[in-house]
This record gives structure tokens, sequence and C-alpha cells, in this order.
């Protein structure tokens, strides 16, 4: 019996049984359009993740802090001190090195107080390391020779909904208080220290989340009158930009530092953050895939059972095939056919059903969301969006899947109906 004979019988036993054979399919198209509406989200948050993470990374730089000691403090022999980047400047492979500082700070806007983060950084050096996204889009920034009094504002602080409504302008004059915490007699003393500084840039937005990089919630000061300000030489972040990205001089780099301080920082690398973040979601990816192929499981147990229903029901027509001359594996092609017909069936369904279905979510907005950095700005949030991307191994996968799963539940009851005697199969009643 030819090939196309086999599916056109195959086919034509389906349509006998439209209703069993369409809740059949229909656990196939449930399992499949689970596993691709999952992983398709799953792809799309990680490429909005990883895009958002990147914008605010470079991927040549490390960052140098101090290893905590106890809880929620640093002791001074962990200590980094400002004067530090020309001791590590010299180490080989490294291109430049810039101290960071940063303190919470209350900002005066609109005769309101927020809490935003203020941070000390050499403009110059800054605009070098991070020149796509330290840049202005209103007004200067005055890389060379800044007064003390310049302030660079991210764009969420100068819209912080982003809907027109400004927070801080360009040229605004703005008052910023910093609470010092003292111990004396052991009683804390608190003093407020405030200076007014002018608004002369405010930075394009980049929509990131910040590693080290500019933010969006970001206030930025010139570092030696952060050190004044803040009364400190110390300072809460080494970046340190490599002449090169490679995993070698990462490696060697990041250890001669470690040495430089007798182990006593941490060093991480933009590289190795994101090498993290997608073993993360491979790992998260997996655990969605074996989810929604517990569905397709369940959808193949249904394939076997309507089947061997199926097998009962036509057991004297097969007796009469196999009377007539039908050989047993023209029998078990014909039930594997069933199978094979429903498994591309709910799979080319589920996967056009899968995609539809994330869609449908990423548009509603029933994923993804706002994501708030800290307390800057009265809570502003960074709106992330996103888009579901089917790639082609999720959809030869899925599609794969879809008909293995069919085949392999399908294959017993075929078996069983390939050994049926013609003359026990036509006394069956």
């Amino acid at each position: 019996m030819k090939i196309s004979d086999i599916f056109s019988y195959a086919f034509s036993a389906i349509k006998l049984r439209k209703l069993r054979a369409g809740l059949t399919t229909l656990g196939v198209v449930i399992g499949i359009a689970a596993i691709v509406a999952l992983l398709s989200l799953a792809q799309g948050f990680q490429s909005t993740i990883t895009a958002q993470f990147e914008k605010g990374f470079a991927t040549n730089t490390l960052l140098v802090s101090p290893r905590t000691s106890g809880i929620g403090g640093t002791s001074v022999s962990n200590a980094l001190f400002i004067s530090d980047i020309q001791n590590i400047s010299r180490i080989q492979n490294v291109k430049m090195a810039m101290a960071v500082i940063q303190r919470a700070c209350y900002i005066n806007a609109s005769g309101t107080n927020f809490t935003v983060g203020v941070i000390g950084v050499d403009f110059s050096a800054y605009g070098d390391i991070y020149n796509t996204t330290f840049v202005a889009a209103q007004g200067t920034i005055p890389y060379s020779n800044p007064s003390d009094d310049t302030v660079i504002i991210g764009a969420r602080i100068n819209d912080p909904g982003r809907n027109g409504t400004i927070l801080v302008a360009l040229d605004d004059k703005l008052e910023i208080t910093w609470t010092n915490t003292t111990i004396v007699n052991n009683f804390p003393v608190r003093e407020n220290k405030t200076y007014v500084g002018t608004v002369s840039g405010v930075l394009s937005e980049v929509g990131g989340l910040s590693f080290g990089g500019p933010s969006d919630l970001g206030i930025y000061i010139p570092i030696s009158h952060a050190a004044r300000f803040f009364g400190t030489d110390q300072c809460d972040l080494i970046i340190v930009q490599l002449t090169d990205s490679d995993n070698a001089t990462i490696t060697s780099v990041s250890d001669a530092i470690k040495n430089y301080y007798g182990g006593q920082v941490t060093v991480t690398s933009a590289t190795a953050v994101l090498d993290i973040i997608s073993g993360v979601f491979s790992i998260v990816e997996l655990f969605l895939a074996g989810i929604a192929g517990i569905s397709l499981l369940v959808a193949g147990i249904g394939i076997m059972n309507i089947m061997i229903v199926s097998l009962m029901e036509r057991t004297r027509e097969i007796g009469i095939l196999k009377a007539l001359g039908m050989k047993g594996r023209t029998v078990l092609s014909i039930f594997l056919s069933e199978a094979i017909i429903i498994g591309l069936l709910g799979a080319s369904i589920g996967i056009a059903s899968g995609w539809g279905l994330a869609n449908i979510f990423a548009r509603f907005g029933l994923v993804g969301g706002n994501f708030q950095q800290g307390n800057q700005a009265a809570g502003a949030a960074t709106r992330m969006t996103i888009t579901p991307i089917l790639t082609p191994t999720v959809f030869l996968g899925a599609f794969a899947f879809g008909l293995i799963v069919s085949v392999a539940f399908g294959l017993y009851p075929a078996w069983r109906a390939s050994k049926l005697k013609p003359v026990e199969a036509l006394r069956y009643e």
C-alpha cells in the first residue's frame, strides 16, 4: 500500500470521528501553545533585561567595591580611597581608573523633598567610559574644570512620569541636603549639610538598569566637590576601564587588583554579570518548558487512550482488512499515520495559538511592568515592555516535541492493531 494511500485512509478515519479527534488534537494544541507562549515570553524578557543592563554597562570595565565586614558596614581596613586610582591606573592593561562617591540625599523640588542618589564622579573620565550614555540631551556637561555648583541630572529627575511634567528643569537652582550621622558617646548625632547647585545638563534617557554607568534617576556632581561636601577621602566604588574586554585581560587585571588590596575587595566585571543573567534565564526557560511539557504528556496519554478506544471499535474492520490480505505493518502504518496527523495538526495550531497568546499578554501589559530603583524621585519607575521572541529553536523544538509525543503514545495502540489475528478480530463483538 502506498504511503499516500495510508495517509488518505488514516485521514478518512479521523474525519469519521471528528469530535473525538478534535478533542485529542486539542490536548496537543494546549500543550504546544503553553510551551511556545511561555518560552517566547521568556526569550523576550531575557532580551529586554539584557538590553536594559547593557545600556548601563561598558563591557571593558571592572567595578571595584570594598568587601563588607559585619552587617551594614565596611571596616576601615577594607575602605577604598580616591587616591587609589593612581596605583590602579599603573596596572598593565588598565586604560583608566576613576573613583565614585555616592550618598542618599534629599532634594527640594516643586516644594517637596525627594530622596535621590547623589553621585560624585570625574565628569571627563566618566564621559570617556560611558560615552554613549553620559551625554546631555539638554544643556551641556562641563567635562573639564566643572564648578562646585555644577549639577547634572538624569532624565527621570527632569521628567519623572515621562509625560512632560517637569520636576527639575535646566538652569534650576537645586537644593541638596545630606544628613551626616556620627556616633558621640554611643549616641547617634545627626547633622544636616545643604548646598545649592545649578542644573547645567540633563542626560539623555538611558532606560537601562544601572551597573556603574549613568542612571535616569541619578544626580551627578564633581567628585572634588563631593569629597568636600561629604567630608571624606574614601570612595564607594572604583570603575576601571580596560584596554579590551578579552577574558584573559579581565582575569589578569582582576587578580592584580585583588592582590593590591590583599583580597579585601570585590571585583566585578560587566561581562560576568551578563553571563550570570543568561545562565539564570536558561534555567528559567528549562523550568517553564518542563511545566508546559507536563500538559503535553497528559495530551499524549489522551492520544493513547483515544487510539485504544478506536482500536476496539475498529477490531472487525481490521479483521476484514487483514483477511483481504493487508499486512500487519500496513495496519501499523495506518494507526501511526493517524497519530502523526494529530501531532502535525496539534503542533501547527498550538504554535500559532501560543505565539498569539504571548503577543496578547505582552500587548495588554499582562507581563512586564514597572521596575523601581530605590526610592528615587518619589518612586519614579522604569517601564519595561516585553516583546515575545519566537526563535527557530523554540519553533522547531515545539513542532518536533508535539509530533514525537503523538507518535510515541500512538505506537502501542498501533502495535496492538497490527498483531490482531483476522479470525479473532472477525469474531469480536
